[in-house]
């Protein structure tokens, strides 16, 4: 059987995750564009996040009008634009 040539994403500690999450909460609040930073994708995903979804863990980013849907686990890093 061959070994998985695809590189696995950063693991990161709770405290982590919830420095995250708190960041995401107060972008979503304030309306703000912020720019994420997105394991496996090249480009920062701008825009504003509308959702944060618990049930789903994905998170929802409105960029110029169309609905981006994100995995929590997926987003390294949350920065203003």
């Amino acid at each position: 059987m061959a070994k998985s040539t695809t590189p696995k994403r950063p693991t990161r500690d709770e405290f982590e995750l919830e420095e995250l999450g708190t960041q995401l909460i107060e972008a979503k609040d304030d309306g703000d564009e912020r720019a994420l930073t997105v394991w496996g994708m090249p480009e920062k995903v701008r825009g504003r996040i509308t959702v944060h979804d618990s049930r789903t863990r994905l998170v929802h980013v409105d960029e110029n009008g169309t609905t981006r849907k994100i995995p929590f686990l997926d987003i390294m890093k949350v920065t203003y634009v």
